[in-house]
Order: C-alpha cells, then sequence, then structure tokens
C-alpha cells in the first residue's frame, strides 16, 4: 500500500489445534541435492485465520485462508456478499491502483477486495502459490502495515509441496512503461532468482532519495523485505480522513513522516524502511502475473498503477515473454512444514 495500515491482529487462531509458539517447526532434508530439479507448487498445509482493521473502513475483518490444490492460484472470495464470485488474483482483475492494490469482479462493482499487496508479497515470498482466501469485508486487514503478520499466519499454517511444476514466465525482451520521469521495467535475466531494484525520491528530508537491489528469495524476502512497513506524510492525513479514508490507520501500523521528522515513538526499524517497502509491494504486485517472473524487475519512483501496466504491458506482447516449466535448485524448493 502507498499511504497508511491498520490496527494490529486482534485474533490469531488455528481451527485444529492452539499452537503456543510463534516459531514453526520444519523438517529439513539432511543432504539437498544441487542438481537443477522442477520446482513444484505450494500451498499451505492447514487453513489459517486471523481478524484485523480494514485500512479504509476501520472496520473489524477476518481473513481466513484455506489450502488449494494445484493450478489454483490465489483465489479472494468475499463471504458478506451473497452469491458473489470468487475473484482471482490476477493483474487483469486489477480495477484501481490510486492507495493501494485492489482487485474486483468485473461484472459487480460491490465484489472488491483492497490492499491485497502485503499479503499477496507473503504469499509469494514464502512460494506459496494456491490459495483461497476468505474475507466478510472489503479490505484485506494490512495488520502491522508490513508483511510480517501475514509470513507469521502463513509459517503457523505450514506449507504443503504438490506435484505440478511451478508455472513461470521468462521474460524474451525488455518491457517499459513510464510515467513523467517515473518508470517500472522488466528484463531478461539468467539467474534463477529474480533480481529487483528500486529508487525512491521524496520531498520529505526524512525520506529523501533511496535505492535498493535485492535478489529475490525466500530467504532474503525475511531479512530484508517482510518487516518494512508502509509510510505516509503526516499532512496528507486530515484530507484522507475528511474523504472517509486511512480510519483504521495510526503510529502503531505505519510509518508518519513530517517533513524532516519521524514521528513514531519507536522510529524506523532500519534507515532505509521506505525504499524496502516500495519493493515489498512491487513483489506482491508483481505475483498477479499467476507465475513466478523469470526476468529483472526495475522500478524507480514507481507504485501500484506502474506496477501493474507493467504486467498488462508484459501480457499484451505475446514476443515478450514465454511460459516455462519452474526450474532451480533443490535447496530452494525442499523446505516443508512438519
Amino acid at each position: 500500500m502507498e499511504s497508511f495500515s491498520p490496527d494490529p491482529v486482534a485474533l490469531l487462531e488455528r481451527d485444529d489445534e492452539v499452537f503456543s509458539s510463534a516459531t514453526p517447526t520444519f523438517s529439513i532434508y539432511s543432504k539437498l541435492s544441487k542438481a537443477v530439479v522442477a520446482v513444484r507448487q505450494n500451498t499451505l498445509r492447514s487453513p489459517i485465520k486471523c481478524v484485523g482493521t480494514g485500512l479504509h473502513t476501520g472496520r473489524t475483518i477476518t481473513l481466513r485462508i484455506e489450502p488449494a490444490p494445484a493450478d489454483t492460484g490465489i483465489i479472494f472470495q468475499r463471504t458478506d456478499i451473497p452469491g458473489a464470485a470468487s475473484i482471482p488474483a490476477l493483474y487483469d482483475h486489477v480495477i484501481d491502483t490510486r492507495l493501494s492494490t485492489v482487485i474486483g469482479d468485473l461484472s459487480d462493482k460491490r465484489n472488491r477486495v483492497a490492499t491485497i499487496e502485503h499479503l499477496m508479497s507473503a504469499l509469494s515470498g514464502n512460494g506459496i502459490h494456491n490459495a483461497r482466501i476468505f474475507l466478510d469485508g472489503p479490505e484485506v486487514p494490512v495488520l502491522d502495515g508490513s508483511s510480517a503478520d501475514f509470513l507469521f499466519l502463513i509459517d503457523c499454517a505450514g506449507r504443503t509441496q504438490l506435484e505440478t511444476p511451478r508455472r513461470e514466465i521468462e521474460i524474451l525482451k525488455t518491457i517499459r512503461v513510464e510515467d513523467g520521469d517515473a518508470f517500472t521495467e522488466l528484463y531478461p535475466s539468467t539467474a534463477t532468482d529474480m533480481p529487483l531494484s528500486m529508487t525512491i525520491d521524496f520531498p520529505a528530508s526524512a525520506i529523501g532519495r533511496q535505492t535498493l537491489d535485492l535478489t529475490f528469495t525466500e530467504a532474503s524476502f525475511r531479512s530484508e523485505l517482510a518487516f518494512s512497513r508502509t509510510f505516509t506524510n503526516h499532512r496528507e492525513i486530515a484530507a484522507l480522513q475528511a474523504a472517509g479514508l486511512a480510519l483504521g490507520g495510526s503510529l502503531d501500523n505505519a510509518v508518519v513522516v513530517d517533513e524532516d521528522k519521524i514521528l513514531n515513538p519507536t522510529g524506523l526499524r532500519v534507515k532505509d524502511e521506505f525504499v524496502r517497502h516500495k519493493m515489498l509491494d512491487a513483489v506482491g504486485d508483481l505475483f498477479l502475473a499467476g507465475a513466478h517472473i523469470r526476468g529483472s524487475f526495475t522500478g524507480y519512483k514507481s507504485g501500484h498503477n506502474l506496477n501493474n501496466q507493467l504486467l498488462r504491458a508484459l501480457f499484451a506482447d505475446r514476443n515478450a515473454w514465454r511460459e516455462v516449466k519452474g526450474t532451480g535448485k533443490e535447496a530452494s524448493a525442499s523446505l516443508q512444514a512438519a
């Protein structure tokens, strides 16, 4: 998201048992092959749910994530709208990108789900390719404003490897979209893991210009991106709330800046948390390709709109990509929940 995030988790529970530790137990093969093999799809081992506050409505919303078969993809379902169709988390179902990434049923304007990017980023960062997500409201609760709580939920649910190879999209030529001096770009890469580059430049001196280059893996997502929170400028808050937006925001779940000051009592988690969060957003937005992207990504002063326009431009050019079977090192695909 590009401005605020709502209150932290109000309730977290497992349907089948009460868990007592925030640290999941994993079993790892004692000897991991370094040979290139097919990377398989994953889903959750068991359902998991939480309750949190919606960003713009301030409503309490229950989120439930359930396992799904291979090739299902990520599917959202509104349970508060009788007879509502499920909404696939795909780039061509994005209907709004002004304050967050919003997907919707193209035939029913009521049926939409906002602020999906942090959850999508966590799913991508933990290699979850198939899941059904149920909500009783119009927004994904954004919890602490990062992907960390969603990653915690996924870890608690566990991960199951499926037999079907992961779907991958190989970038064959450079695709670039621009808006003034801002741009996003995908270009070919021989790397198995996706190289990411992000640059931001904000007038507030507390943010300024920041650049981050990162190779996207499950390990790097956890250690370098997942914890980074959304942010906004203090002067924007009054206008947003006057328009009935950002009603769930607070200093507990977003970084708020006022020119050269950080208003949060606890400060930043890292000094370049701002650019890390913008990269986190991009990871979630790019997962709307419905596949792992085998290529490199660069964003310069980009946001949700340019991220989505990049995917639309990519898939509109049939010479720019091809679908391939997932391949990679076994070590990167062998973690499985106990």
